[in-house]
């Protein structure tokens, strides 16, 4: 017996001794800001409907944000092969800073008031509750770009 733990117990040891941990500014740097993207399981026979109703709700509101400095960059992007039932529309926004994702009750209601300027309260509810037939919310999350040391 004690010549089958000891290996076991000696080769663990110099797996332990010998793992490398990687370390941030060491291994790699992060990056400023997140990405965040939400998933989304859309109807195949809807997602046109959905991509020409982004158009006149979500784009307004990104273009919105950049204006306002909270994001730099945003996209749609729809899957290519969305037979294996997962999300099929990925929507993305780089935030600039995660400090932009605290409130600020001065920008974010002169936002809102902007925003139904652009398109009413009353509108942006009537689309939201025509995406809602054809539409799930699979994932909504935030990614840290890393950048490799060379």
């Amino acid at each position: 017996m004690k010549t089958t733990i000891l290996p076991i117990a000696a080769t663990a040891l110099a797996l332990c001794v010998s793992a490398a941990w990687a370390e941030p500014y060491v291994d790699y740097t992060p990056q400023k800001g997140v990405w965040h993207t939400t998933i989304l399981k859309v109807d195949p026979n809807h997602i046109d409907d959905y991509v020409t109703g982004l158009q006149k709700t979500w784009v307004p509101g990104e273009e919105q944000a950049k204006r306002h400095g909270l994001i730099d960059a945003y996209q749609i992007m729809i899957k290519m092969n969305s037979s294996d039932g997962q999300g099929n529309v990925l929507l993305t926004e780089h935030v600039v800073n995660m400090g932009m994702l605290e409130p600020d009750q001065t920008r974010d209601q002169a936002m809102e008031k902007e925003a139904y300027a652009a398109m009413p309260k009353t509108a942006q509810q009537a689309q939201t509750h025509e995406f809602d037939k054809y539409r799930t919310f699979i994932g909504d999350d935030y990614w840290q770009v890393v950048t490799p040391v060379k």
